[in-house]
């Protein structure tokens, strides 16, 4: 049994180691809990992932099929630094149109329809070349035309024979009017014979009525044109000389009016006002059309001696070379006859018209 004094001695040692317990045991809490703020910050540092490695071996998702907007873009031109090409301009145009026509019929001896053999020829030639500079203009134009048939038992005859030549310098006023001058000339290649029978020789000789430059003519015009379109043009001539030509001297026997010269002169000028229009265009796909009226009226004489000439050809095409022509002429001239002169043809063959 332990004894009262050490019984007050345990008890005066435990309270004086008390405080020194007490400290100690805080002491072991800090360590505790700074050993443990260490090991959170361990753990801490090693969660943390460096965020480039990361992005290197990142694997993009697949595009979805969502509609994404687009924004207008511009297209801004850039000049690009070149050499001058070897071009030229040309201020030239050209047509040339050549076409052939032949119609033939053959009849057997005993054909009961009855009929003669007979073969036509007609050849036809359109030069027409134009300078466009504006304000200047230049056109020039030639048309040639020779046909002839032959009937059995019949002298050969003439269907169509021309020679037409125009030529035309203008300048613009305006944006349909223009100042010209021009020159024309008109002829025919071959005699022109007038049948008085069914063109049998061994009847009679055909009277012989007109020859190249017997007549012919020669006209100079100045005046103001009009000129809305390609199609359509129209010439007005306020100063107009023609000149009329009969080399033949001895025509005037068989044509009394001598085409307006004086018999035994060759030579005959006229002041007049002339007016010209002219129409060119397809009127319908693989027609065209191609008219020109020709009014002259001759200072200083009546109305009787006003002419008038009317040029119409319709052409359709076929296919590249095949074509179907009509051309008709009218022509009212009191010094070539009394009455109005016509004349009309129908013709299928070759036509080549180039570029």
């Amino acid at each position: 049994m332990v004894k009262k004094g050490n019984y007050l001695f345990l008890c005066l040692f435990f309270l004086a180691t008390l405080p020194a317990l007490a400290q100690n045991t805080d002491s072991l809490k800090r360590v505790q809990e700074q050993r443990k703020a260490d090991s959170l910050r361990r753990i801490d540092s090693i969660s943390k992932i460096d965020t480039n490695l990361l992005n290197r071996y990142r694997i993009e998702p697949r595009r979805n099929a969502i509609p994404i907007r687009v924004r207008p873009f511009q297209i801004v031109p850039e000049l690009i630094p070149t050499t001058m090409m070897d071009y030229k301009v040309s201020y030239w145009r050209k047509w040339i149109v050549f076409g052939i026509n032949v119609s033939q019929s053959g009849f057997s001896n005993n054909w009961s329809g009855g009929g003669n053999n007979a073969i036509a020829v007609l050849g036809n030639f359109d030069y027409k070349t134009e300078y466009n500079k504006s304000p200047f203009d230049y056109t020039t134009e030639l048309i040639l035309m020779y046909g002839k048939t032959k009937n059995t038992g019949q002298t050969p005859r003439k269907t169509n024979d021309r020679i037409f030549l125009d030529n035309k310098v203008a300048t613009q006023l305006s944006k349909s009017w223009y100042f010209f001058g021009s020159l024309d000339f008109e002829s025919q290649f071959d005699a022109g014979y007038q049948y008085t029978d069914a063109g049998n020789s061994t009847l009679s000789s055909p009277l012989l009525i007109s020859k190249f430059m017997s007549p012919g003519y020669l006209t100079e015009s100045v005046g103001f044109e009009y000129k809305p379109n390609k199609a359509f043009d129209l010439r007005i001539g306020t100063g107009t000389a023609r000149q009329t030509f009969v080399l033949d001297t001895t025509l005037y026997h068989n044509i009394p009016s001598n085409y307006g010269v004086t018999p035994g002169h060759t030579f005959l000028n006229q002041l007049a006002f002339q007016l010209v229009s002219t129409f060119d265009k397809n009127i319908m796909p693989n027609v065209h059309l191609n008219a020109r009226y020709a009014l002259f009226i001759p200072y200083g004489q009546s109305a009787a001696y006003i002419t008038h000439r009317l040029d119409v050809t319709l052409a359709a095409q076929v296919n590249r070379l095949i074509n179907v022509t009509i051309n008709g002429s009218g022509i009212y001239d009191k010094n070539a006859s009394n009455r109005v002169q016509g004349f009309e043809g129908l013709a299928l063959g070759i036509l080549y018209k180039f570029p």
